[in-house]
């Protein structure tokens, strides 16, 4: 459930004026001022390339027990060898759990008849999968047990044919932070069902803050990934610093509909336009990026990297 107030768009004439004088005239070839954003400026789709936002892309560290984790909490990604459990969460239900009663995950892209595994390389860094020799039925039916080779020759544990994965980022037994990750990620049930499958996931509004442990309330986007500012950009005149090979790794955040912010002033979000003729989403007139490095929602591996890019709190500032 949403738990900050939304706030709504003001009126047009009042980020005219903002956008005018507040930031400055964009430094551009024609040298107009901003306009304020669209209430109806839908997000464009972002590039191709580099990481995914969901869990699949480019990780690294070790991690032990399975020894494929991927960044923070890499630690834990190894499952307890023992009996499976079935526990009966508070909001999705039973669902099976190692152990040492970590979760474990189905993904939508595998199949259960034959069984058949989707998730290699980096996704697998992401979702290790279960080894079979590393579990018992224990709470769950025997008959529903078994297991899959995989390309690399491990054997991997399967629950009504579905091949089962643990989440890199659950750090700690019961967490189910895997859960409708990138819509095909759900808990699985002692039948080898989709935990929780029939309460629908409230989507995140398209611009929002989360609270992160170390950094405070940070922005994040409508897919849950941080957003970054960079101390090479200026607010006066508005400008990106952020160009060619740069853009690889910090990708220009999209413009947002503005009756879909929750708890920042629409009024601070002003749209720029970037050299190529594109539009950037810019909180306080500093231009907004996401990272590639950051693989799954709340990541934020691009906090301090190079000294110059930080992730931003409601009133536009770098946290630190």
């Amino acid at each position: 459930m949403r738990n900050l107030r939304k706030l709504t768009l003001a009126a047009a004439g009042t980020a005219l004026v903002l956008g005018a004088t507040a930031c400055g005239p964009q430094d551009t070839t024609n040298g107009s001022p901003q306009q304020p954003a669209a209430q109806t400026a839908a997000p464009a789709a972002d590039g191709s390339g580099g990481a995914d936002a969901y869990g699949n892309g480019k990780g690294s560290g070790k991690g032990k027990g399975y020894g494929n984790g991927t960044g923070k909490g890499a630690e834990a990604a190894g499952t307890a060898s023992g009996p499976l459990a079935v526990r009966d969460d508070a909001k999705l239900g039973p669902l099976v759990a190692d152990a040492a009663g970590f979760t474990l995950y189905r993904f939508d892209k595998d199949t259960a008849d034959p069984s058949s595994s989707a998730c290699a390389g980096d996704c697998a860094k992401a979702w290790p999968p279960v080894p079979a020799s590393a579990t018992d039925p224990g709470g769950v039916d025997a008959a529903r047990t078994g297991s899959v080779k995989r390309a690399d020759g491990t054997e991997q544990l399967t629950i009504a044919g579905w091949p089962v994965y643990r989440f890199a980022k659950d750090t700690a037994p019961g967490q189910t932070n895997g859960q409708g990750v990138g819509g095909t990620w759900f808990a699985v049930t002692p039948d080898g069902g989709k935990a929780g499958a029939n309460e629908a996931a409230e989507p995140l509004p398209a611009l929002s803050l989360t609270d992160d442990a170390k950094l405070g309330a940070i922005i994040r986007d409508g897919k849950g990934r941080t957003l970054y500012r960079f101390t090479k950009d200026t607010a006066w005149p508005m400008k990106s610093a952020c160009e060619g090979a740069c853009l690889e790794k910090w990708r220009p955040a999209k413009l947002v509909d503005l009756d879909d912010v929750e708890g920042i002033d629409p009024k601070k979000l002003i749209p720029y336009t970037r050299s190529d003729g594109t539009k950037q989403l810019t909180i306080d007139c500093w231009p907004l990026y996401w990272f590639t490095g950051d693989t799954t929602p709340g990541d934020t591996n691009g906090q301090g990297v190079g000294g110059t890019w930080f992730a931003v709190t409601a009133n536009g500032k770098p946290a630190k």
